[in-house]
């Protein structure tokens, strides 16, 4: 009799050499396929397995060995207090990025009016969660694909957050120009082509649009560094995702166009992540 549980440790067993976290893949995968929470599975797991799902589960259980991400497979990923769709359209939404909406929300006041920008919104991460925390902020979710769009849309509908609005838009291009954010928030390309790390893991997989940018990976962060000043009010803010060896070049690149305030923050692995600054 193969129950719930033998399938799990099963599947860990297989995925052992193919991922770094084999047992949460597994009952990920498993729970996705059961449709129950994880108390059913502590609490039934002796019950027999249906033949239905154990073909269903060692199918993804193949999919993950072969590199397939756990969140492409199941179609949702959890990032800040959001549950969010996400396919191969869009970058898997991910803790570090959690650093920036955690920062930005420090300096944007409660219970007030605000115009917020996020550059390449990609599955709408950081604007549906400021949004959601800063409910009287009107936040303006941008990207240049519009496949990435329509999975922003649906998640904005999903956990129901009304105060965003989406336009398809390489960076500032279709933005009007006018001064009035503020603040700009982004995530965006910063890996540089032909790193290793593109072949590896999750990367392989995701849209290479959204994590590959030229001149060493910098090239959108200047451009958006640049351009911004013209879309921020006075005293407005920039924030920044970035790769953990690029904090001094982009700190670099707010001091030459004028930013103050400049700051540095760390992710949750203790790497350099998120750069800001003030006008």
């Amino acid at each position: 009799m193969l129950t719930y549980r033998g399938l799990l440790d099963d599947a860990t067993t297989q995925l052992f050499e193919s991922s770094d976290t084999p047992r949460i893949d597994a009952e990920l995968l498993l729970l996705h396929v059961i449709e129950q929470p994880l108390a059913w599975l502590i609490a039934y797991g002796e019950t027999q397995a249906s033949g239905e799902h154990v073909k269903t589960f060692y199918k993804f259980i193949k999919q993950r060995h072969a590199g397939q991400p756990v969140a492409y497979l199941v179609g949702k990923r959890d990032f800040w207090t959001l549950s969010l769709k996400v396919n191969s359209d869009v970058l898997i939404p991910r803790p570090d990025t959690e650093t920036l909406v955690e920062q930005a929300l420090e300096v944007l006041p409660r219970d007030t009016e605000l115009d917020v920008l996020d550059l390449g919104t990609g599955s709408g991460a950081i604007a549906l969660a400021i949004a959601k925390e800063r409910p009287m902020a009107k936040v303006l979710a941008v990207d240049s694909q519009n496949a990435a769009l329509k999975v922003a849309q649906e998640n904005a509908q999903l956990n129901q957050i009304h105060n965003v609005t989406f336009i398809q838009s390489n960076w500032f291009s279709d933005i009007a120009d006018v001064t009035g954010f503020d603040l700009i928030a982004s995530n965006p390309p910063y890996v540089e082509a032909g790193d290793p790390h593109l072949d590896q893991g999750d990367l392989r997989f995701e849209p290479q649009s959204a994590l590959v940018a030229g001149g060493k990976g910098l090239d959108d962060i200047q451009h958006i560094v640049h351009t911004s000043a013209k879309y921020l009010q006075n005293d407005g803010w920039l924030f920044i995702e970035h790769g953990s060896t690029q904090s001094s070049e982009v700190a670099a690149l707010f001091e030459a166009e004028g930013f103050n305030s400049i700051k540095l923050q760390q992710d949750i692995s203790g790497l350099p992540r998120c750069t800001y600054g003030q006008r």
